[in-house]
């Protein structure tokens, strides 16, 4: 059995980065997040126990959490990405305030430290407003807010990340569940749906009978609720990790523009892109959104010359570096490592 690589210089306190058979795992819960250990470990051709363990070891390290999320055009939410400018000596606690929100689930700091940007999943459009037009722009030494309604998703949510390569083919497909088509009306989340998404949030692996225990139902009903969800593409799993611990050390946002007619195409060349584990059309004077992440600077180069400059339509690129994660997914990254946020008020 191989043992973890060393801690890269500078990934963060007590970062480490996973090895091949760890990377194989994380690969396939990113197919199949609620995929039985059993199941994964035959088709990773390791016994049941070293998948166990090294899943544990993982999620306890706050390496990888497996997550259950809302798609948030099925069911309703209201998204954007945020651009908050600040002062120097204030981005750090304004951050902090906003990774504390239960409706903002990504939050890092850019651009010499004086832009926040973060992800709103607001629940009403009250809720949205509230945040954008009351709150932000009465928090102290906050000097600018742009938002950016989220349009189209090309990479990212359900739709898996191609980062990842440790899986041969036949492994992929054994794992994969069956597709299905989102309906396209809306799906409405009951209060103990609602209640089961809390949980999963958290811990995408979380067990019947506490997701029973949460939402006021039986097991054998929370166990239909969850594959309900999933079949209806109102829920879907996924893996969560900090780029460290792939040895990726440059993260980047970039805000592409591209010519209107070729929007489709530029979202689906990004999506194509290992690099891109999150592209988007959206709203502003950029209509493209991508997160990256590299190797490191140089590779970042490359890509940005060599990758992105290859794409047709793209008319202008504005790259803001990632400084500092402060919240991923809904937890909050401390020393390179995923933690839970304190309990909302």
């Amino acid at each position: 059995m191989t043992t973890p690589s060393k801690p890269s210089p500078g990934a963060g306190t007590g970062t480490v980065q996973l090895d091949a058979l760890d990377r194989a795992l994380v690969q396939a819960l990113m197919i199949d997040g609620r995929a039985p250990f059993s199941r994964i470990a035959e088709v990773l051709e390791v016994s049941d126990q070293t998948v166990v363990r090294r899943y544990r070891r993982m999620r306890t390290s706050g390496l990888i959490r497996v997550i259950g999320l809302p798609l948030g055009s099925r069911v309703g939410l209201f998204e954007s990405w945020l651009r908050v400018q600040c002062a120097p000596d204030a981005a750090l606690a304004v951050a902090g305030a906003l990774a504390r929100r239960p409706d903002i689930s990504w939050v890092k700091l850019g651009s010499g430290g004086t832009e926040i940007h973060c992800l709103t999943k607001a629940r009403t459009r009250q809720d949205r407003d509230g945040l954008l037009l009351d709150k932000l722009p009465r928090t102290r030494r906050v000097t600018g807010v742009s938002a950016h309604t989220i349009l189209r998703v090309f990479i990212g949510g359900p739709t898996q990340w191609g980062g990842l390569h440790g899986l041969r083919p036949e492994q992929v497909a054994a794992l994969a569940r069956p597709s299905s088509e989102p309906g396209q009306e809306r799906y409405v989340l009951d209060e103990a749906e609602l209640a089961l998404l809390s949980v999963l949030g958290q811990d995408g692996r979380a067990g019947y009978p506490e997701l029973a225990r949460a939402s006021g139902l039986s097991e054998s009903t929370a166990r239909r609720r969850v594959d309900r969800l999933r079949e209806l593409r109102a829920l879907y799993f996924d893996v969560e990790l900090v780029p460290w611990t792939l040895g990726l050390e440059a993260e980047a946002t970039l805000m592409l523009t591209a010519a209107p007619a070729r929007l489709a195409e530029v979202g689906a060349a990004l999506a194509g892109h290992p690099e891109v584990p999150f592209a988007a059309a959206v709203t502003g004077t950029a209509n493209l959104l991508a997160a990256v992440v590299c190797r490191d600077t140089d590779a970042l180069y490359t890509y940005l010359t060599e990758r992105i400059g290859a794409v047709p339509g793209i008319r202008h690129v504005e790259v803001i570096p990632t400084l500092r994660n402060v919240k991923r997914a809904g937890m909050l990254v401390e020393g390179g490592r995923l933690v839970d946020p304190p309990p909302a008020p």
